[in-house]
This record gives C-alpha cells, sequence and structure tokens, in this order.
C-alpha cells in the first residue's frame, strides 16, 4: 500500500510543481520585494530629463561606466530597473571569479581596493576577525594590494559610495517601456531619448545598455542573438549541444574548477516518476533526449541560480524553512542522486568575511534550477518575476531538503543544518538575494563576434578595451533521458583558454548602420562559449569603464561609436590604468630579432581546436598553441610562406620542450620535390637558442608549406613558429 500510495504521489509531482511554481507569484512574497513590480505607464508621460551620458542597469559595470562618465566632465544618469544597486556583484556573488587578476586594472581594480581598505577596518569584523580570514583561498592575501571576497551589503555600500563622490544622479527602480521599439526613441540612428514605465523620459546624447538582459539593446533594434549557436557558426569546438563532453553515462556532476566527476559505474538515476516504467512520466525537468546532435545549436542557455549568502554562526542565522507549497515531489532527482550513492553535499560554499559565504551550485543535483532560464532572456517583467520565483523556490526547496529529508544522508544533513540563511544581508528581501544570477541573457551581434578561437587566442583582436582570462565556462543547460533510460546533466563546459585574452571594442558597439551612439558593455558580441568567459564581474566593470570612454569620446569628436579613433582611445584607457595586454605576452622572442622568413602561430592556419598558450618558455612571439592532448588526428596547423626567389631553404621549427609534450609529431615539408613527413620528439630542447630544431634543407620554389599535424601523437602537440633560411651560396637565391 505505502508503495502504490507513492507512486501515486509522484505521478502527480510534475502537476504539483506546475501548479505551486504558478501559484509562488502571489502567495510567496518576501517582506519587502528587491525588484518591485513596474509600474505600467501609471503617470503621463514626464518632460525628458536631459544628460550628456544615459546609463541603463545599476549592474556593477554600469556604476563603472556612470563614474568614469562624471569623472571626464560629463553629466550621467544612472537608470535602474532594480530597487538596489550594484548587481550580481551585491547579490551574492561576493566571491569574485577574477580569473587572472594581473590584467584586472582601472576602476575594476579600484573597486576591490576599496573593499580591501573597507576591510582594513577591525570594526568591520563582527563574526571573525581579519587575521582568521586573511590566507583563506585566494580572497585575501597578505601584500595584495585588493580583495576579491566581500559580503553583499559591503558592496553595495561601496558602490553607492563610488556614485556619491562623482555625483552622479541615480534613479533605482525604473523599468525601460519594452513594447516593439516604443520604449525607445530614435533620430535615424541615433537614440534621442528612453521611457521608462512610470513615464519617466531619459534623454541623452550617448546610452550604454549595462543590463545583464541586453533590454535596451533589444528596444533600440539591435542584432542580437539567445542560446547557442552551432559549432559550424563560427569554426568552433565547444559550442552547441555537448552531450559527449558529459565523460559518463548518468550525470554529469558539474564541480568547480575540476574535471567532472562521475558517479560509480554501477550507479544509475531512473528518469521517470514510476521508477522503470515510462508511461508513468518523466520527472520534473527532464527532457525526453537532448533534442539534437553534438555541436547542434538550439535555443537553450545556461542554467541560473540566486548567490545564497549563509553563515553558520548561530546567532545570525535564519533557518531554512521549507518554501510555501514545498512538495518533496519536486525534489526527487536530489533523492534519487544520493541513493545511487552520492556522498558529498551538492553544493559550493565560499568563504566570504565574517563567517559567510557566496554558495554556488556543484554536482548533479543542486542550487540551478536546470534547464528554468531558457525563457529569461526575452521573457516581460511579468514573466521574468515568475521564473525567478520558481528558481526561489528550488532553491529554498533544495537547502530545507538537504538540512530535514530523511532521505538525504545523516552527514550531509548534520553539516547543512549547522548553517542558516545570513540574517544580516538582504534585510529587507526576507534575506533573500535582490537579484538571480544571469550567467547569460541576450547576446549582441555586430561586426565582431568574441568567440572561442579569441579565447584561445588563435585570433586577437587588434583594438583591445580589456582583457577576459577566466575559463570558457558553461553551467548545464538541460537534463535528458540517455538512450540507456537514464537522466543525464548536458551543457557543462569548463576549458581554460590558457591565459588572457584580448577583449575587442567591436565587440561593445552595434553593427555599422545600427544604433550609433549606443554601447553595450555586458551583453556583448561574442557566442555562447566565448560569453561564458567574459561573464564576470570585473570584466564588466572593465568594458563599463571603456564603454564610457569611449562614449565622452564619440561627443566630443561628434562620431558615432563605430567611427571613435582606437589609438585615442587606446591611449586614455591606459593612462587610466586599463590593462590591454597580458603581461606575460612580453616573454616571447621577438620575430623582428630573427632572420630569415618567420611564420608566427597567429600568422598560420589552423583546423581544430587548439589552444594558444604562454606557460612554457622559450617561444617565438606572442605565444603558442598546443592541442590539449586531445583530439588526435583531427587538429593541424598550416604555415604557409611566399618566398622571395625559388631555392634551397633551412626549415626550422620552434617548441617549448617539456616532457609531457608528444615525442612523435609529425610533421610535414611540402616542396617543389614532393613531401617529407619527419617526427619531432617535442621532449627534447630543441638545439638552436634553446627553441628551434632543424628539419632540414629543401629546395622550393615560390611557396613553401608546412603542416603540423597530430594523428597518433603520445602527448602535448606544440605549434610556435617556422623559420625558412636561405642556404648560403645557393645562386638562385
Amino acid at each position: 500500500m505505502h508503495r502504490e500510495n507513492r507512486s501515486k504521489h509522484l505521478r502527480q509531482a510534475s502537476l504539483h510543481t506546475a501548479l505551486a511554481l504558478a501559484c509562488l507569484a502571489l502567495i510567496f512574497q518576501p517582506g519587502a520585494s528587491a525588484r518591485a513590480a513596474p509600474q505600467r505607464d501609471s503617470r503621463e508621460e514626464q518632460a525628458p530629463s536631459r544628460h550628456d551620458v544615459v546609463i541603463y542597469g545599476g549592474t556593477s559595470a554600469g556604476v563603472v561606466a556612470a563614474v568614469q562618465a562624471a569623472d571626464m566632465g560629463k553629466s550621467v544618469v544612472l537608470v535602474n530597473h532594480y530597487r538596489h544597486l550594484g548587481g550580481l556583484t551585491s547579490s551574492g556573488l561576493g566571491q569574485t571569479d577574477s580569473g587572472r587578476e594581473a590584467v584586472i586594472g582601472g576602476l575594476s581594480r579600484g573597486f576591490y581596493q576599496r573593499v580591501r581598505d573597507y576591510y582594513r577596518n577591525e570594526e568591520a569584523w563582527v563574526h571573525e576577525t581579519r587575521g582568521d580570514y586573511l590566507g583563506l583561498g585566494r580572497h585575501l592575501r597578505p601584500g595584495d594590494d585588493a580583495q576579491w571576497g566581500f559580503e553583499p551589503h559591503v558592496a553595495e555600500r561601496l558602490f553607492h559610495e563610488m556614485l556619491d563622490e562623482a555625483g552622479i544622479r541615480y534613479e533605482p527602480n525604473e523599468y525601460l517601456v519594452r513594447d516593439n521599439g516604443r520604449g525607445v526613441r530614435t533620430d535615424g540612428n541615433r537614440i534621442t531619448s528612453i521611457m521608462t514605465e512610470s513615464g519617466n523620459l531619459y534623454s541623452g546624447r550617448m546610452f550604454i545598455d549595462a543590463t545583464y538582459e541586453g533590454d535596451l539593446m533589444a528596444e533600440a533594434g539591435v542584432s542580437y542573438t539567445v542560446g547557442r549557436e552551432g559549432n559550424e557558426v563560427y569554426g568552433e569546438t565547444l559550442n552547441g549541444i555537448q552531450t559527449a563532453a558529459s565523460h559518463n553515462h548518468v550525470f554529469t556532476h558539474e564541480g568547480r574548477r575540476q574535471p567532472p566527476q562521475p558517479l560509480p559505474s554501477e550507479a544509475r538515476v531512473d528518469p521517470y516518476v514510476v521508477p522503470g516504467d515510462p508511461s508513468s512520466g518523466l520527472l520534473p525537468g527532464v527532457n525526453p533526449d537532448a533534442g539534437g546532435e553534438d555541436g547542434q545549436g538550439d535555443h537553450r542557455v545556461q542554467s541560473y541560480c540566486f548567490r545564497l549568502c549563509l553563515t553558520d554562526v548561530p546567532g545570525n542565522q535564519v533557518p531554512f524553512d521549507p518554501p510555501p507549497g514545498y512538495d518533496e515531489a519536486d525534489f526527487e532527482l536530489l533523492f534519487r542522486m544520493f541513493e545511487a550513492g552520492e556522498e558529498r553535499i551538492p553544493w559550493l560554499p565560499g568563504r566570504m568575511p565574517n563567517r559567510k559565504t557566496d554558495t554556488n551550485n556543484r554536482w548533479a543535483v543542486s542550487m540551478n534550477l536546470v534547464g528554468g532560464a531558457d525563457e529569461y532572456p526575452r521573457a516581460g517583467y511579468e514573466r521574468r518575476r515568475e521564473i525567478e520565483k520558481e528558481h526561489e523556490y528550488w532553491q529554498r526547496g533544495i537547502m530545507h531538503s538537504l538540512a530535514h529529508h530523511p532521505r538525504v544522508p545523516e552527514h550531509v544533513r548534520e553539516e547543512v543544518g549547522r548553517w542558516g540563511y545570513a540574517a544580516d544581508e538582504f534585510t529587507d528581501n526576507d534575506h533573500w538575494p535582490y537579484a538571480i544570477y544571469v550567467r547569460v541573457g541576450r547576446r549582441m551581434v555586430s561586426d565582431y563576434v568574441m568567440t572561442e578561437h579569441d579565447c584561445r587566442r588563435t585570433r586577437m583582436a587588434s583594438d583591445p578595451v580589456g582583457m577576459g582570462s577566466y575559463n570558457m565556462d558553461s553551467h548545464n543547460v538541460q537534463r535528458y533521458v540517455t538512450p540507456e533510460g537514464y537522466v543525464q546533466n548536458e551543457g557543462n563546459i569548463e576549458v581554460s583558454p590558457g591565459g588572457a585574452y584580448a577583449i575587442s571594442y567591436r565587440s561593445i558597439v552595434p553593427k555599422r548602420g545600427e544604433a550609433e551612439n549606443l554601447l553595450v558593455p555586458v551583453a556583448v558580441s561574442s557566442s555562447h562559449i566565448a560569453f561564458g568567459s567574459i561573464r564576470m564581474e570585473p570584466v564588466f566593470m572593465i568594458l563599463g569603464q571603456s564603454a564610457a570612454t569611449a562614449a565622452v569620446f564619440a561627443i566630443e569628436d561628434e562620431v558615432s561609436v563605430q567611427d571613435v579613433e582606437y589609438p585615442r582611445l587606446r591611449r586614455r584607457l591606459l593612462d587610466d590604468g586599463q590593462v590591454l595586454e597580458a603581461p606575460e605576452t612580453a616573454g616571447g622572442i621577438d620575430t623582428g630579432s630573427l632572420d630569415g622568413i618567420v611564420i608566427d602561430n597567429t600568422e598560420a592556419r589552423i583546423s581544430g581546436a587548439w589552444t594558444a598558450s604562454t606557460h612554457t618558455g622559450p617561444f617565438v612571439g606572442r605565444n603558442y598553441f598546443h592541442d590539449g592532448n586531445a583530439g588526435k588526428g583531427a587538429r593541424s596547423v598550416t604555415y604557409r610562406a611566399t618566398l622571395p626567389a625559388p631555392g634551397r631553404y633551412e626549415v626550422r621549427l620552434s617548441y617549448s620542450a617539456r616532457n609531457n609534450r608528444a615525442g612523435n609529431v609529425p610533421v610535414a615539408v611540402h616542396h617543389a620535390e614532393g613531401t617529407a613527413t619527419l617526427r619531432v620528439n617535442q621532449r627534447r630542447p630543441a638545439p638552436i637558442r634553446d627553441v628551434f630544431h632543424s628539419l632540414g634543407t629543401f629546395t622550393f620554389g615560390r611557396e613553401a608549406t608546412v603542416v603540423i599535424g597530430t594523428e597518433g601523437t603520445d602527448g602535448y602537440v606544440i605549434a610556435d613558429s617556422v623559420q625558412l633560411l636561405p642556404v648560403a651560396g645557393d645562386e638562385s637565391l
């Protein structure tokens, strides 16, 4: 009888979920909404507020853009569609995903320096001492000029200080009218003003869309996309559907900063309401299949969550009560995950000051509502609020279940039970973060689209306005049923770019011929997988400062943003402390110092996925490529050179030797008499200047071609440069 009742209960799970979530927007209201409902044309249209620069979006990028424009002598208004300032930086994302901190400069670094200055005051330490926190991970280290971990309320306080010091007008809780362009007034390709749902008009000479969603950009008619492109669109390898990247036949266990760790091979999680019975229907959130072939594009976006601020200080805790409408059937996947053999706690509680956390997603079922955000980027305000409530219900239910449900292992319940929501954070929002983590919204499509090739530095933008360096990081986008009949997560990608890379100015301005006085430093022009690296708060601040600088120059020179003089922009950015070139790129051998003809890797034609790196020297030029010790046979690098005259040339190959390199790299030299295929042992240091290995002397016509392959190789393959030296005494030369 018990089994029959439980089966009946599970059959109703999907219905319960739909009813519970639909009602949440009405019955589950915090004490004060962090994102008040927009007032739709609640009063008559007002006279326009006129400023040089109008910024829409009170994110960290919006704050920094406002400060920069004001510092350059322009009048600024910052219009925010939230009541609270700072976006995710002040909504729980206190564990800064900084990547390579050396390339964070300007006002972005200045913010994190303010954080460190704030915490130098002993009065800031209420629940622990500064000494207790010092050295815990990378967020506060002796000798650093910046601090990368902080409490949410501190971030918001510092952002307000920045606006107040710059004398910036701040307009919170103002929602752009989104109605087929009615919210944006234009004169030709120029925006003249924007209108909010309260009836306010904001007129300006330049506009900056600093929202995560790209709302102003879209309302202005700028080209954009949502979802994952297919790999074929930009010649990428990490875009689109990624079932093969799951590494196992059950759940992909999404772990931060480490490879996926599957459950034991015998563990399987059944996707059906009644285990083993497909006719009972699928559990909530599980798709019948992956929706296409690997590498194929789709409409899906990586999962969202709220970054929870928790504490283990008993006197500062709010308990993990169940959300209204809590139905344990909605969390069946969580329970089945544990029953399949999972023993780890499915969260990542990064330590913040005063014994608080920035709690993120981890493992198979966790903070992310997988598949729950696909509608969000384009959704209206009311639907977005419903989606936010669905996520809130999920995460409150997860925390309650982890702390109390008998199907959760006892050691997990004991550990989670030590924690609670921080009572001194988000005090006007029931201690819940103000903003959901919109990991990606719309993405502009401009004349330069940042792609995997930029992140891997196999393509280098000539007009950088900032640097990225974080992993190409996509959280899972869906759950589906494998051909074997089990649950599988899909979409989690974590691939290092191998160093810092340039972000093009053209990626933050619309296409030529579209809005000519709008800059977009957050919803930048990029592919799905490239945005997974760019989408970090320090980078958004960097791009916000660069966007504001360009906006001021466009005003002063009376040109469109597409026609801003880049050399002038670059000089000002560098003067303001921005970093536009990775420090390690100065370590390569200058190609101009070498004799003969040198074809660097950045000038070669690549096939397949290669990663640019500067990790091991010596090397020639800015960097070298490596194949990641993967995709053997599907990756190659082709060097071509037009020669000044036919004749005999010595061909040399450069590489940085190491014991993890391949000892049998195939190199094909195409010459006038045929093709010579050689094998190069890249574990051994090259004998010529410790970087070049001679492949021999060959006769060429007017063209030389050298191809580095990967087929059958037994380690990392390095592709750096090829040098051709004319043979002395060859009369033809």
